[in-house]
């Protein structure tokens, strides 16, 4: 009963996260490829079944291969996500009434997923 009980919470979380992916092809403040990988994560501890949909999906499954397979995030990717994060933390900083700790720890953490991505091989 708690082993099924877990796939659905799995299910959930993965079907929330690709939904979530999807709506990012059309809106850019949203990374589709970050919430693709999570949702991956969450099928392959639900369901098999949708685990391999995705992974072999003609338009999602490429990039969650080079992910999976080698740690790649692609050029493109790193740009666009580099961007809107720089984006935002001027949006933070000069268009919001945000407590200077929330900006500053905002922009903390925008820096340290920047390192990440940039870091990651591009092919």
């Amino acid at each position: 009963m708690i082993a099924r009980t877990k796939r659905w919470i799995y299910n959930l979380l993965g079907a929330v996260f690709f939904i979530t992916g999807f709506i990012g092809i059309f809106l850019p403040v949203l990374p589709t490829t970050v919430f693709m990988i999570l949702a991956l994560w969450a099928f392959s501890n639900g369901s098999e079944q949708f685990h391999q949909w995705l992974y072999h999906h003609p338009t999602f499954g490429p990039p969650l291969q080079a992910w999976e397979e080698r740690g790649v995030i692609p050029l493109k990717g790193k740009i666009m996500a580099v961007l809107v994060m720089s984006l935002s933390a001027l949006y933070l900083v000069f268009l919001t009434a945000a407590p200077v700790y929330a900006v500053i720890a905002a922009i903390i953490c925008m820096i340290c997923v920047a390192v990440f991505v940039v870091t990651r091989p591009s092919s």
